[in-house]
């Protein structure tokens, strides 16, 4: 029971941090905000979620779970309300700074708690669950924006008061003791690189993909003539596509060269990504097609994932990891920045050609790597991990695939 409802406040905060990413890249558009302005706007959010955890983790060993919950559902609500009382770009760029770190400090706790209140026959189901609230609260929240005005106050403040009530469900579902918090061992990039090539570069090009398709698809959707309807579709459907996809991609990896299924997909997604390009701005065949992208792009954070942890060496599987995230996280940082600025040079547009050239280097490098080193035999991969797209490394101990592959390679040698 605690953990389905520890589900529930999460996929209330989930839907509160879709609507209120949808909310902000329409609001931008009406109020006259540059396309690079917005991108830098928006980057801010991931700025922010990549430092949230560095500070967070400190003091949870200080203050306990729920206080420090409690204390940034607050301040993430407050920011949502804050974002209409000051419009200017200053203060929006500091308010999802905020917000982004206040959702990295919210992953990081409900993270924790779920890995402590799962066991390890329900650890599987706990991240499948996990991965369909996380993508589907995101979904489902940006798909509310249709259900108000942007222009006005009213949707900013549901969001605001589905990031608050995010915390009665929790707060109910904690136990008097706080999960203990085992902090990841830090890995050198360095080291990174020699041992999972693939992963580094791959996630800092998949990073840039999902920042730009996070932080610009409401700016491109609303200058292209979108109404808020479709706009709504245009924004949810890449989220709803991941889910429906991220399983027969992780079944297709499990049983082929994982190096080969993360070229099949990077170069799929390019390709629907240019198939984009090329279709006229503002028709609605562009939603199903929007449905296979996301269902393209953001399983490939699990695969590099994935294919991290399969190099990873016994005992350096959660340092490999946290250091993929980190890495995956400047990408997010960067991809909104360059592309806001590429959009406002050559038209909206090149919103998609920015996603062909960050799918495009992936697909490139895995295949340089392909010729210059032998694949993994199947046989010693691990099982494939789905991941949402913006989880934190202390997702990871969701699953005790580091365990089993630390075992398995001990036993080889």
């Amino acid at each position: 029971m605690a953990l389905w409802t520890l589900f529930f406040g999460f996929a209330l905060l989930m839907v509160g941090n879709g609507l209120n990413l949808a909310l902000i890249g329409v609001r931008m558009v009406d109020e006259g905000f540059g396309v690079r302005t917005s991108g830098v706007v928006m980057a801010c959010y991931f700025a922010g979620f990549l430092l949230g955890p560095i500070l967070v983790v400190r003091w949870l060993s200080g203050v306990g779970h729920i206080r420090v919950f409690a204390s940034l559902a607050s301040i993430a609500s407050c920011v949502v309300l804050l974002q209409f009382v000051w419009i200017s770009a200053p203060t929006w760029a500091l308010m999802r700074l905020l917000f982004g770190f206040c959702m990295a400090g919210l992953y990081v706790i409900v993270e924790s708690w779920l890995n402590d209140a799962s066991t390890p026959r329900n650890r599987g189901r706990t991240l499948a669950v996990y991965m369909i609230v996380s993508m589907g609260g995101l979904g489902l929240g940006q798909l509310l924006i249709a259900a108000g005005d942007p222009s006005g106050d009213g949707l900013f403040v549901v969001a605001s008061i589905l990031v608050s009530m995010s915390f009665v469900p929790v707060a109910l579902a904690a136990t008097t003791d706080a999960p203990p918090v085992r902090v990841s061992p830090h890995l050198r990039l360095r080291e990174l690189a020699r041992i999972a090539p693939t992963g580094l570069v791959g996630m800092v090009f998949t990073g840039a993909s999902h920042g730009i398709l996070f932080g610009l698809s409401a700016v491109y959707a609303t200058r292209a003539g979108f109404g808020v309807g479709e706009t709504a579709l245009f924004l949810a459907l890449p989220s709803l596509g991941a889910l429906v996809f991220q399983w027969p991609v992780g079944w297709a990896s499990d049983r082929l060269p994982r190096r080969g299924v993360i070229f099949v997909v990077a170069v799929c997604a390019a390709a629907m990504s240019a198939t984009l390009g090329f279709t006229p701005e503002g028709n609605v065949v562009m939603l199903p097609m929007m449905f296979v992208l996301g269902g393209l792009t953001f399983p490939l954070y699990s695969l590099l994932l994935s294919h991290t942890l399969d190099r990873s060496a016994p005992g350096s599987a959660m340092g490999a990891s946290g250091a993929s995230l980190r890495v995956n996280g400047v990408g997010a940082v960067l991809g909104p920045i360059v592309a806001g600025s590429i959009m406002a040079a050559l038209g909206e547009t090149s919103f998609f050609w920015c996603l062909v050239a960050t799918h495009g280097m992936i697909a490139m490098y895995v295949a340089y790597r392909l010729v210059a080193e032998d694949a993994l035999p199947v046989n010693r991969q691990g099982p494939f991990v789905p991941m949402p797209a913006r989880a934190t490394d202390f997702a990871i101990r969701l699953t005790s695939r580091p365990l089993r592959v630390s075992r398995s390679r001990l036993r080889r040698r």
